[in-house]
């Protein structure tokens, strides 16, 4: 699909790599985009249309799926990571919260939105993934798990979509250059940098991003990496 011309929802546009996906968007001439996010007054980047939309709330999803229901674009970027081990954890709480807004609330808008995307395709859904999606570093595995889950889940649904006209792309990196990760202090891509490749992939119907070196490594560790076949590109 082309980027000039589509509807895109960009969940959690309000900072960070979706603020900068929203405006990348309008930049290669998007025709119109969606901002999701919980308090729709942070949604602040020019030509952005703010919708109120917490992913973890049936109801706020549907009236998403009213609002916007010309999309033929949807970004799933919302994420919430705690830096919560699994077992010095004092509670499970903060891993039940990361599984719901990644895991269980990406399939809420996948689920909402996947009747929308086929009927306007061509179309695409980008789920926003990690690095953390093929290992677990101790002191975030919550948020490892949580990943690995919405990896298995984005390779769900594109098997479930095949031939439908929607293409599943799945986003894989390392740390990005935004407030979610200011405590670190080694090696970062800039939101820029994703965001170009994401919607690179989008237009050349690739179903993976690895947008960084050490994602790459981490990927080619695991096997063969999918999408790159003829037979997996889209519209």
């Amino acid at each position: 699909m082309r980027i000039q011309g589509a509807t895109a929802l960009v969940t959690g546009a309000n900072r960070g790599l979706g603020q900068v996906m929203a405006r990348l968007l309008l930049q290669r001439g998007a025709h119109r985009v969606y901002g999701g996010a919980r308090d729709l007054r942070s949604v602040r980047e020019p030509g952005v249309i703010p919708v109120a939309l917490d992913i973890t709330d049936p109801a706020q999803v549907a009236a998403a799926t009213e609002t916007c229901s010309d999309v033929t674009l949807l970004v799933n970027n919302a994420g919430l990571l705690t830096d919560s081990p699994l077992l010095a954890a004092p509670a499970p709480d903060a891993a039940r919260a990361e599984m719901e807004v990644n895991y269980f609330g990406t399939l809420a808008m996948c689920r909402a939105f996947a009747p929308l995307l086929v009927g306007n395709s061509p179309g695409a859904i980008v789920n926003v993934l990690s690095i953390a999606s093929w290992f677990t570093n101790p002191a975030m595995g919550s948020y490892s798990a949580s990943k690995a889950a919405a990896w298995a889940l984005t390779n769900g649904i594109r098997g479930e979509l095949h031939d439908s006209g929607v293409l599943v792309v799945g986003v894989h990196c390392g740390y990005i250059d935004t407030d979610m990760a200011a405590h670190v202090t080694g090696p970062k891509s800039s939101p820029e940098a994703i965001a170009e490749q994401t919607f690179a992939a989008v237009e050349a119907g690739r179903t993976e991003v690895l947008a960084d070196e050490r994602t790459r490594q981490a990927r080619t560790a695991l096997g063969a990496v999918p999408g790159t076949a003829a037979s997996a590109r889209r519209p």
